[in-house]
């Protein structure tokens, strides 16, 4: 029976997917049914976000018998709610990587999250999905103080990484973006933003067009291992050789040792009524998506609609913040106040699975089920290193996991206190946090 805990979660969460602009803008024309009855594959793949169904399009294209399980609906969660920000990089700082794994290693996986940019244009172009595209990433600092550590970090990653962004100076902040709250920023040309809904469905239909046998509304309730492991539902069993757990959050009670090394977050957005052409265009004049550099931020961006989009914002807890809406639209005006007319048509939101170091955590279990394999810990920063995560799990079930083992070197820790007691203890690291963001 599930937990009153779960019950809240699953409840809250249905909540915040309503009103979603991505929901009312990407109408579902595809649908899967549930699981009746037993069914063998050569592969087993639990959650149909971008990462699961991602990597089971790359098996099945590689000759692999793919039945994908998921819980709802194909890019129910975050896949289909996020923020639309496709960037360089990590959630964490990229000196986490390289103490944990050597610099020569931490530069492999730099080059793997912009291989994850290619990745995603190229599957954008092959599959012929149309979900807004638009190129371009504009990172801001909201203090001088913050400014110059952008700037040395850009520096410091040109140097090492042989990164290249395009430095905006203070004197040139505001010909980037019109808005009085930062002082400067980097532009990344190569990053971008799209319509998250609209490519992952247009992913789920690849992969069942490449033969993935897709099952919505099919929650797996346990996961038993073995040389063929099966994976139980309501309405049938799935015996595979391999299987892949790709369903972060949501994977409740199938491996609880996963659970542990990850937190739900609510993390909350809101899209404005369609806006004068003029003036949406004149709010980012490049058209790019912007986050700035606190920890805890915010990011928002233009849509193909001449709408502003803009999440911020955190929950530690399964509270949905009061009055939703008006607040996410006040935060929006507070960086834009030519928008202070404007209306919040949409407002939704969604649990995003961070680590205790930011870092993704990618692996096989332990014990003796290395057949097991998983993807979990994106932290928000996910929707471009997710498809590179499929194809990373798919290289090393046919046989070269030397990519795929980069990733897994990495070392997690589960959160400290349990499930009772990590939410106040990481609330109270997060006010902390807050407090530095607001004295700049």
């Amino acid at each position: 029976m599930p937990s009153a805990y779960l019950m809240t979660f699953l409840s809250v969460d249905r909540d915040l997917a309503r009103h979603s602009y991505y929901a009312a803008t990407a109408p579902r024309t595809q649908g899967f049914a549930a699981l009746s009855g037993d069914l063998e594959a050569d592969v087993a793949t639990v959650g149909g976000g971008l990462a699961g169904l991602t990597a089971a399009l790359d098996l099945a294209k590689l000759g692999r018998k793919v039945v994908l399980l998921e819980a709802r609906q194909v890019s129910w969660g975050a896949s289909g709610r996020n923020g639309g920000q496709a960037i360089h990089g990590l959630a964490c700082d990229h000196t986490e990587i390289e103490a944990q794994l050597g610099l020569e290693d931490a530069r492999k996986v730099w080059g793997m999250t912009l291989e994850a940019l290619d990745l995603l244009r190229q599957r954008m172009r092959h599959h012929q999905i149309d979900c807004d595209w638009r190129d371009g990433y504009l990172g801001v600092a909201t203090s001088a103080r913050k400014g110059a550590a952008l700037a040395e970090w850009a520096e410091r990653m040109a140097r090492v990484y042989n990164a290249r962004f395009t430095p905006v100076p203070h004197e040139r902040i505001g010909d980037w973006i019109a808005s009085p709250r930062y002082h400067s920023g980097l532009h990344d040309p190569h990053s971008g933003h799209l319509h998250p809904l609209k490519y992952a469905l247009g992913i789920a239909r690849a992969a069942a067009e490449a033969g993935v046998q897709i099952f919505e509304n099919s929650p797996v309730t346990a996961m038993t291992p073995g040389a063929t492991v099966t994976l139980h539902t309501a309405g049938g069993q799935v015996r595979a050789p391999q299987v892949l757990l790709a369903g972060n959050v949501y994977l409740q009670g199938v491996a609880q040792a996963l659970e542990q090394r990850i937190m739900p977050v609510g993390t909350y957005i809101v899209c404005s009524e369609a806006l004068e052409p003029g003036l949406a265009a004149s709010l980012v004049p490049s058209g790019s998506a912007v986050c700035d550099t606190n920890f805890v931020l915010d990011y928002f961006r233009p849509t193909a609609d001449h709408r502003m989009l803009y999440g911020g914002r955190v929950s530690y807890s399964t509270v949905t913040p009061p009055n939703l809406a008006e607040t996410m639209r006040k935060r929006m005006v507070g960086t834009f106040p030519q928008l202070k007319d404007a209306k919040a048509e949409f407002a939704w939101g969604g649990f995003v699975d961070i680590t205790m170091n930011r870092a993704p955590d990618f692996g096989r279990l332990p014990d003796g089920h290395q057949n097991v394999y998983y993807l979990q810990g994106f932290s928000g920063h996910g929707l471009a290193l997710t498809g590179l995560a499929g194809r990373l799990v798919a290289e090393a079930m046919t046989g070269d996991a030397s990519r795929f083992d980069v990733f897994a070197r990495i070392k997690h820790h589960a959160f400290p206190g349990g499930r009772l007691l990590r939410t106040p203890a990481l609330v109270l690291g997060m006010a902390w946090y807050q407090l530095r963001d607001l004295l700049g």
